[in-house]
């Protein structure tokens, strides 16, 4: 029987393409809820996101989520991809509202901050992204090093470089995906990004 997907619908995010491209990937069996019990019962997750860390964190509380996330990830090693503020909400702690994350992972999320005025935030549109880890790092992409579409005026630092999965240039080499066991989070859209 093939692996249930659960997407995580915590009232920020595009849920709706993540299943879309999900199902062009072809994956059939993909769930968007917000609904406990539909959660718990997942093989895999996908926590999205766009929008404020803060208000992220206080919707996933709102909804009795945060209690029942770290059991299905912490112990019972449920696989999770945070995309974009989803990968952010698995941090310690953001600058954006002054908030503590879910805090599964050593990091930070931090905004931007550039002296030189040309550099716009948002970081927005398409970015080559350095991968350091197996197995992306023996794939054969279209284009080398591939490339994914970004939106975010903020980024993660991890403090242990063994949990860094990619990077990307923006003003700064800042960490663009990050696994850590079961975990794995990625700055960029993959939905948004075509054949990556």
């Amino acid at each position: 029987m093939e692996n249930k997907i659960v997407i995580i619908d915590y009232g920020l995010g595009n849920p709706l393409s993540i299943k879309n491209m999900l199902k062009k990937a072809g994956y059939g069996n993909v769930v968007i809820s917000k609904d406990s019990a539909e959660i718990a019962s997942a093989d895999k997750l996908i926590l999205p996101g766009v929008g404020h860390f803060a208000k992220g964190m206080e919707n996933l509380h709102a909804q009795g989520l945060v209690s029942l996330l770290n059991e299905l990830v912490l112990e019972k090693k449920i696989p999770i991809l945070g995309i974009c503020l989803g990968m952010q909400l698995m941090t310690q702690f953001s600058e954006e509202g002054a908030c503590n994350g879910l805090g599964w992972i050593e990091a930070q999320t931090i905004k931007f901050n550039f002296k030189n005025k040309n550099m716009k935030i948002p970081h927005m549109g398409w970015n080559d992204t350095c991968f350091l880890k197996k197995p992306f790092t023996e794939i054969v992409f279209e284009e080398n090093p591939p490339r994914f579409y970004y939106v975010h005026s903020y980024y993660v630092h991890c403090e242990k470089e063994e949990n860094i999965l990619c990077t990307a240039e923006y003003g700064t080499t800042f960490t663009s995906g990050f696994v850590k066991e079961s975990i794995m989070g990625v700055q960029f859209h993959p939905e948004k990004s075509h054949v990556f």
